[in-house]
């Protein structure tokens, strides 16, 4: 046994020095190496979740450079920041996921002219569906209604309520869910299958404002905004009802309900300033948001800059036109309400298609929803007409309203948005050859 320990060992001294040369080496190569700097962490929104840049693989190869640019200089942005961040070359666009200069680049592929791919996405277009019976123009199609806001006891907290002194309390929660209540059943004797977002005056989201008064201390520390207590509490109140509520919503749509349209149903109002004593205007209107228009400020965060791609390259947009189109036309006859005009050089918003009504914005429901979004904003709720259309509550027939006979508020509303989509699928499902 004795030789072989002694063959053992000479083997192993040699294998030992060796170990330890490559060590020394490597240790002073480090030693003669300046360490990369690691990129900065991505600036995001308050309560903002840090984009999956690879989920963006899916949509290589489905759009053309000229319709890329196409889409993103006409429809969703109104500025220039964009190129702090996107590197548009023949084949590519090389997207910058972070900030500094050592962030992350995701490339993506363009396709070539005419070989265009249909986009990866979980919702569908009607020429996707089957053919419909002229009566059923939405059947096999999954809509979901979002009525805007919580209202109940939380309409105080969001600053979507009033009471002009006359016993009858204005909340646009309220409002919203009794729309989409009657709106529901009238999409499905057309044909779809339809989802409520909410279906009570509560909250979707867990969260409450005392659980984000540490966040809005957080975001307080980056802005010049007062840090009183009453101030932190007061922001914490919008972070919950504005922005964890939205985000809650979102994944109940994205994640369980997966619908092929988002139907967001809102009242519009003008500043109304005490609550309790509001101004009421002699004015209504009305019009229909998309999402688009990001401006530089929001293409800055890298969350808001991921959807804006997202929302892009899914072809949403030209899905919300074509429907936003037919539902703003049969809305503005049946109703008679003016469309509202933004004030020109408004850096936050874009006009669609030279369409009156139809205008793009950047929203945080029309961002998250991760498709076609219809957003709602129609009446003014402190409106001296509309007022006293909103007191009068659901009803049949007509009733005179300022020597003027009118319907319902609520059933307008409802009837309008209806046969809007009936108008905007009917043609798309006939039973043709296609």
């Amino acid at each position: 046994m004795i030789p072989i320990l002694k063959r053992s060992t000479a083997l192993l001294i040699p294998l030992l020095l060796a170990a330890g040369l490559w060590l020394w080496w490597q240790k002073r190569s480090q030693e003669n190496v300046t360490p990369q700097r690691s990129a900065k962490p991505p600036t995001l929104s308050t309560l903002g979740r840090v984009p999956d840049w690879k989920s963006l693989e899916a949509h290589q190869g489905t759009i053309t450079r000229s319709e890329f640019e196409r889409l993103l200089t006409t429809v969703f942005v109104t500025g220039g920041s964009w190129r702090e961040f996107m590197e548009i070359g023949e084949n590519e666009v090389r997207i910058r996921t972070a900030d500094g200069e050592n962030a992350e680049v995701f490339v993506l592929r363009f396709a070539n002219d005419g070989f265009t791919k249909t986009p990866a996405r979980w919702w569908r277009v009607p020429e996707e569906l089957p053919p419909a019976a002229a009566d059923k123009p939405l059947d096999g199609l999954h809509i979901a209604i979002d009525p805007g806001h919580i209202g109940g006891k939380w309409a105080s907290i969001e600053e979507r309520s009033f009471d002009a002194g006359d016993g009858h309390a204005v909340c646009e929660g309220d409002l919203t869910l009794q729309v989409a209540k009657r709106l529901k059943p009238q999409l499905e004797s057309l044909g779809a299958s339809v989802s409520l977002v909410r279906e009570k005056a509560e909250p979707v989201t867990q969260w409450r404002p005392e659980a984000l008064i540490e966040t809005a201390r957080q975001a307080n520390d980056n802005s010049t905004a007062a840090d009183s207590p009453s101030a932190l509490r007061k922001l914490a109140e919008r972070l919950f009802y504005r922005t964890a509520e939205i985000h809650a919503r979102a994944d109940l749509v994205n994640q369980s309900i997966k619908p092929d349209l988002v139907l967001c149903l809102h009242f519009n109002a003008e500043a109304w300033g005490d609550p309790n004593q509001p101004r009421l205007v002699d004015r209504s209107h009305f019009h229909i948001l998309l999402n688009g228009a990001y401006s530089d400020e929001e293409l800055r965060l890298a969350d808001h800059r991921f959807a804006m791609l997202d929302k892009l390259l899914s072809r949403s947009h030209e899905e919300e036109t074509s429907i936003g189109m037919s539902v703003a036309n049969v809305f503005a006859r049946k109703s008679g309400l003016p469309p509202y005009a933004y004030q020109v050089g408004a850096t936050n918003v874009l006009p669609v298609n030279g369409h009156p009504y139809l205008w793009a914005r950047n929203l945080l429901a029309n961002r998250l929803y991760q498709c076609p979004v219809i957003f709602m904003e129609p009446y003014v709720m402190n409106s001296i007409n509309d007022h006293a259309r909103i007191k009068l509550g659901d009803y049949d027939g007509t009733r005179d309203v300022n020597g003027t006979p009118h319907v319902s508020i609520i059933r307008e509303y409802a009837d309008a948005l209806a046969e809007g989509l009936r108008q905007a699928y009917a043609p798309r499902r006939a039973a043709t050859e296609r």
